[in-house]
This record gives C-alpha cells, sequence and structure tokens, in this order.
C-alpha cells in the first residue's frame, strides 16, 4: 500500500474534454492557488481548541462537567481530522513531505487515526465513487448501499440491512471506536504500510496518553463514561459530515467520463459560512471531488462556475439542505433493503 492521494485527474484533461474546458475556467479565476493565511488561522484556532479542551480538563477534575468537556473534544476531533482531509489533498502545502508530517501529527497523534490507513481508503473513494466494486466507502460490511449488495448480503449486513435506515445515526455513535480499531488493525497487518513504524510510535503515543489523562483524573465510572460520551460524539459528527456527500446518489457506471463520473455521484449541501467551517467544506462536495487539491475556502467560490458549466453541457448538479440530504440518504438506505425484508 503507499500513501498517495488523488490530487488532480490524470489525463482526463486531455485537450478539449468537458473537464478540461472546465477546469480551464477555474485556473482563469485563480481558486487552485494556495490560500496560507486562511490555513494558518483555522490550523491554529484548531490546535488552540485542543489545547484549551484538555486544559480545561485537568483543570475542572473529578465533576459531571466533564462531560461538556467531552463533548467539546468530540467536535475538537472532528475538525482536527476534517484538517488531515485537507492535508491529505495538498491543499495546505503543496508538496508532500510537511503535508505527510503535519497529516501523521493530526491523524495519529491528534486523534488516534492512522494516516497511511485513512489516505488509501480515501484515495480509491476518489478515484471510483459510489462504484460498488472499487470504492470501499460502499462496500457491504455493515450496511448495504445497492438492491444487489442487499440480495448477495448474509451475516450482519443481511440483519442490519432490513432496517439500516432507522439504524444508520445511532450506528455512527460506533465510527469513532471503528476508525481507532480499523487503524490498528491496518498498522498491525499492513507491513508494506509507507512511514509505518513512524505511525505505529505516534498512534500509540496518543492512546496511551489519552486512557492515562482520562483515568488519572476521574474514577473509573465516570473516565468510562467520558470516553463513550467523547468518542460517540465524534463518530456521530464526523460521520455526519460524510454522510450528505454520495449517500443516496447514483453508483457509477463503467465508461463515465472523470467529470460525469464525479459529477452524477456526489452531493452539495446548501448553506452558508457555518456550514463551511461545520462540514470543513465538504458541503462543497461536487467541486471537492472536481477539483481535490483546490483549498477548502475556493470551493464555494468554484460552485456557481461549475453549476453553470454542468448546465451547459446537460450534465445533472445536485444540491440540496442538510436536512434534505440525510432525507435522501436515508430513503435510499430503506429502498436498497427492501429485498432483505421481503425474505
Amino acid at each position: 500500500m503507499t500513501d498517495t492521494m488523488v490530487l488532480e485527474p490524470p489525463a482526463v484533461a486531455a485537450r478539449g474534454s468537458d473537464f478540461a474546458r472546465l477546469s480551464e475556467r477555474i485556473s482563469r479565476a485563480g481558486l487552485l492557488e494556495r490560500r496560507p493565511v486562511y490555513y494558518a488561522l483555522r490550523i491554529g484556532g484548531v490546535a488552540a481548541a485542543y489545547i484549551l479542551g484538555w486544559a480545561a480538563f485537568v483543570v475542572i477534575g473529578n465533576s459531571w462537567l466533564q462531560l461538556a468537556v467531552a463533548a467539546f473534544m468530540a467536535i475538537v476531533f472532528a475538525q482536527v481530522a476534517l484538517v488531515a482531509h485537507d492535508l491529505a489533498h495538498r491543499q495546505v502545502f503543496t508538496s508532500r513531505r510537511p503535508s505527510e508530517i503535519a497529516g501523521l501529527i493530526a491523524g495519529n497523534l491528534g486523534i488516534g487515526m492512522s494516516y497511511g490507513w485513512w489516505m488509501d481508503k480515501h484515495t480509491r473513494h476518489h478515484a471510483n465513487p459510489n462504484h460498488e466494486d472499487h470504492d470501499p466507502d460502499v462496500s457491504p460490511d455493515i450496511l448495504v448501499w445497492s438492491a444487489d449488495q442487499a440480495r448477495a448480503s448474509k451475516g450482519v449486513p443481511a440483519f442490519i440491512g432490513k432496517w439500516q435506515a432507522f439504524l444508520f445515526f445511532p450506528l455512527l455513535l460506533l465510527e469513532g471506536l471503528n476508525l481507532h480499531v480499523a487503524s490498528a488493525t491496518a498498522l498491525r497487518n499492513r507491513k508494506n504500510m509507507r512511514h509505518r513504524k513512524v505511525e505505529i510510535v505516534l498512534f500509540t503515543v496518543h492512546v496511551i496518553g489519552y486512557l492515562a489523562l482520562v483515568f488519572a483524573m476521574l474514577p473509573v465510572g465516570k473516565a468510562l463514561l467520558f470516553i463513550a460520551v467523547h468518542q460517540s460524539l465524534f463518530g456521530l459528527y464526523l460521520g455526519s459530515t460524510f454522510a450528505p456527500n454520495h449517500k443516496g446518489m447514483p453508483m457509477a457506471e463503467e465508461g463515465m467520463d472523470f467529470l460525469r463520473k464525479q459529477v452524477i455521484t456526489s452531493r452539495d449541501v446548501t448553506g452558508g459560512r457555518l456550514m463551511d467551517a461545520a462540514l470543513g467544506g465538504l458541503n462543497h462536495q461536487i467541486e471537492h471531488h472536481l477539483f481535490p487539491s483546490m483549498p477548502s475556502p475556493n470551493l464555494r467560490h468554484a460552485k456557481p462556475i461549475v453549476r453553470q458549466f454542468c448546465a451547459e453541457i446537460g450534465v445533472p448538479y445536485q444540491d440540496s439542505s442538510l436536512i434534505d440530504s440525510y432525507r435522501q440518504a436515508l430513503r435510499h438506505l430503506h429502498e436498497v433493503g427492501a429485498p432483505l425484508r421481503a425474505r
């Protein structure tokens, strides 16, 4: 496994292609240029919130107020993950080395998520979004994403798939734990992982440091409750930022060109700058998939250009409110689970 990230589409930008013409408009608008001041402020703010949150945890000590700290740190952890996402796409630094160093610190050390494991998974997703055979985000591990997957499913996916629309958000409460377990499993089993030894050290420091601090400051019962609240809300928040992006959108078909594959399988979420901050720019999912290395604050400005171009060439462009995007995703999950309810 190599830690590479899909930055810009390769040969698909052939002269005269639809994507090449769109890319020219985006380039003329200057939207692929770095935003160092923005990222200095954003990363500095997230880092300050991270330090202040743990400082508050130490100062408050043995108190039920720690549950509020747990909720706050869940938000901070998700924001760290979103920063790691931008680092992986080289939206912050143009070169690989500083991106990897910062990503390893944010992912492995900061929140206990293997940066290399996540990069491999996310790269495959970007290359083939919503493709049943190639996108790991729609593999039928727990949930099923198509009627064909439902009919072929057995065991846990078959059991959960019947009512997965009702279980989707409750299951997201386990996503934080899943990230840690999947990271640990990958670091143990994938011997060819780039920077594996460094990742193991940083990941171990995070896990030991996190548990030592929590159990040193709180009695066992409160410590366990703090961890449960923190990790479950972290998973719920992080999972909710990714849920609107592709769930319930058409599955990719063979033969689609790059532009259509990225646009048709993705959905934007409408909203202002508060939505941008809450979702880390992932609410502009279509623009992000077309131009993965575009700095996230530029995605909002790319949106009208991309939407107008899609209208010109007859490619459907989907955007919805956050609530409606969840409704569409849940409706899709319920519909594809129908074969399981008919058994």
